[in-house]
């Protein structure tokens, strides 16, 4: 039977060619290894809600009122955040230092109802009653607290990145039965490090302003 003139070589009427099987199977294939992304497109996309200010309390967070410095605020935190970090991050306190964050440099000393406390070992929600002083309610510029005029007076400090602990802790360290010696003043101030070495400068204000005092 002869072919109709017509037909294209490789093709047959009536008949899949190989050239038109291939092709075929081509698309065929690139539709299975396509992304599945291509397929989720056609889905409407989850709009993503922010949380914004005026939210009452975002999850996961608890309430908490704390008084730091003689004024009270109101605020949400998360319940595994440490006094020293709502300070520092919550209410933009950065005069507290984070150090080691191990309770074992003294440079986030805070006094929690006159008493010097490591701020990073101690949790804000165990605080909201409590009366919380940080450096800044120490002094200002134009009014030092003694010790602060002590620390400037003796040089009680170099880089200063313990200097706010330090001066807390020497704070605290007036109202205490702490004896008149310097050995006496070395070890009630152990939990303070400077790395600097400023140590006898250190001792020589605090001395100074338990005299003035």
């Amino acid at each position: 039977m002869a072919k109709d003139p017509s037909t294209p070589p490789n093709q047959s009427v009536g008949h899949v060619s190989r050239r038109s099987f291939l092709s075929q199977l081509g698309v065929a294939s690139l539709a299975a290894t396509a992304p599945p992304l291509l397929a989720s497109t056609t889905a409407p996309a989850t709009p993503i809600v922010e949380p914004t200010a005026t939210d009452h309390q975002l999850e996961g967070t608890v309430p908490l009122s704390l008084r730091v410095n003689g004024k009270e605020h109101h605020l949400n935190v998360d319940p595994r955040t440490t006094l020293l970090d709502c300070l520092r991050e919550n209410l933009n306190m950065p005069g507290t230092k984070k150090g080691c964050d191990h309770g074992q440099c003294g440079a986030c000393t805070v006094h929690v109802n006159g008493r010097r406390v490591n701020s990073c070992l101690s949790l804000a929600v165990m605080h909201p009653m409590d009366e919380i002083t940080t450096i800044e309610g120490i002094g200002q510029p134009d009014n030092l607290h003694p010790m602060q005029a002590a620390f400037i007076e003796h040089d009680g400090y170099q880089c200063g990145y313990c200097t706010s602990g330090q001066i807390m802790s020497a704070v605290a360290l007036l109202k205490e039965p702490v004896g008149p010696t310097d050995e006496d003043v070395k070890q009630a101030m152990y939990g303070n490090i400077c790395r600097c070495g400023a140590y006898p400068n250190i001792v020589a204000a605090v001395q100074y302003a338990r005299k003035q005092a």
